[in-house]
């Protein structure tokens, strides 16, 4: 299948050949005709399968075969759940676009209010953007909702988890005079975003996508026990010396975790960049630039990277620490394997993680394999995991209180 059989428009057509893109991918092939036709879109499908094209296509040939004929805030907006995704979001948005007149913004937290002030009040097509800083923006109502006419929430599953439910509401409430709106999240399961996705989609066509083998990148993944922090960071180094680690995103839970590690690999001679939360937007850009352009082979990251960062040659993935939770895990690990590639996922794990690493063993079902390193071998022994204590059932307390009254 070629994208010239889904009749686009010549200038899209374009835009789509100036990206690389030759074939669509599985969920462009889904979604794409289904979203031509104006319907509602419940999608799920993994990262790094072109569902940004697969929603970003058919709402720009709505905007070339509607023009607008007045002026106004934006007509297509995707809401993203980080700064890091809203421009990635926002570079394929240009792309699509760039035969076109349509007029593209992007709006994120980390940037000076006056910079988004010609986004404000200037016609505007498509506008991408993270909830918290348009949620200010609605707030002070320098922004509305009334002239949207098309509503994506991209990876809605992450924003209902990073507690933006409300929010996400509260934008579908108040573009209710739209034509269309699309959902993509990674997965589909849970009851939460089945019960959001029913308040905002209308009779959805739904699309249910896991990659086929050609853009499934396979993740070789493992595990080593360690000792301490200092034998963590010497297993580290082994592997970062090894020549076929080309480019590696190493992961952390905290920021005093990352400043000491980014240290500890500087006292090695090893530079590694940095991607955290709260940091300017310009210095996260400058960040994943240095990555994308191979000025930096090494990223060390907080969880706020474990989502929309979209570096495709990345090797290996190393969980210096493990994360808080399984689903984050997964996450993390889909950096690597991009675009059918394959990718190793290396996690380093303490005795006092051992508990998440059999949820994650449990959550992925499979059972991890501990390598050892000549010469870094853990001198102790496999921490256990304490089984969780069975609750008593309701009848048998109450019978056991019971007895106890009478006595």
């Amino acid at each position: 299948m070629t994208f010239s059989e889904f009749d686009l428009d010549s200038r899209l057509e374009k835009g789509i050949h100036s990206l690389g893109y030759v074939k669509p991918t599985k969920v462009q092939q889904s979604a794409i005709p289904e979203a031509l036709e104006g319907l509602d879109i419940l999608a799920s499908a993994p990262t790094g399968t072109g569902k940004t094209a697969a929603f970003l296509i058919p709402a720009i040939q709505y905007l070339l075969d509607f023009p607008r004929n007045a002026p106004g805030f934006a007509r297509v907006m995707v809401l993203a759940p980080t700064r890091e995704l809203a421009y990635q979001i926002h570079e394929v948005a240009e792309g699509l676009c760039s035969f076109t007149d349509l007029k593209i913004g992007v709006i994120t937290g980390g940037i000076n209010y006056g910079s988004h002030k010609d986004i404000l009040e200037k016609n505007n097509d498509i506008l991408i953007s993270t909830p918290g800083r348009l949620m200010e923006y609605m707030d002070a109502e320098t922004f509305h909702c009334e002239n949207v006419e098309i509503l994506v929430l991209d990876e809605a599953d992450r924003m209902l988890d990073m507690g933006f439910r409300n929010f996400m509401s509260r934008i579908a409430e108040e573009s209710r005079n739209r034509k269309q709106a699309m959902l993509f999240s990674a997965t589909l399961e849970g009851r939460g975003i089945i019960e959001f996705s029913n308040q905002v989609l209308t009779e959805a066509a739904r699309v249910d996508c896991d990659a086929p083998r050609r853009e499934r990148g396979k993740i070789v993944e493992w595990t080593h026990l360690a000792d301490s922090n200092d034998h963590k960071l010497a297993l580290l180094m082994h592997y970062l010396k090894q020549e076929e680690v080309q480019k590696s995103i190493i992961f952390v839970k905290t920021r005093d975790r990352l400043d000491a590690l980014v240290k500890d690999l500087q006292s090695e001679g090893i530079y590694a960049t940095y991607l955290q939360g709260e940091m300017p937007q310009d210095r996260r850009m400058k960040a994943i630039d240095k990555m994308k352009n191979g000025r930096a082979k090494v990223l060390v990251a907080t969880d706020v990277a474990a989502r929309g960062l979209d570096i495709n040659d990345i090797t290996h993935v190393f969980n210096f620490d493990m994360p808080r939770t399984a689903d984050v895990y997964v996450h993390r690990i889909g950096r690597t394997a991009r675009a059918g590639a394959k990718g190793f996922a290396i996690s380093l794990i303490e005795a006092h993680e051992m508990g998440i690493l059999k949820k994650v063993e449990r959550y992925t079902d499979q059972v991890f394999k501990h390598r050892k390193v000549a010469g870094l071998e853990p001198k102790n022994k496999e921490a256990k995991v304490p089984a969780k204590k069975k609750k008593p059932h309701k009848k048998k307390l109450a019978k056991a209180n019971a007895k106890k009254s009478k006595k």
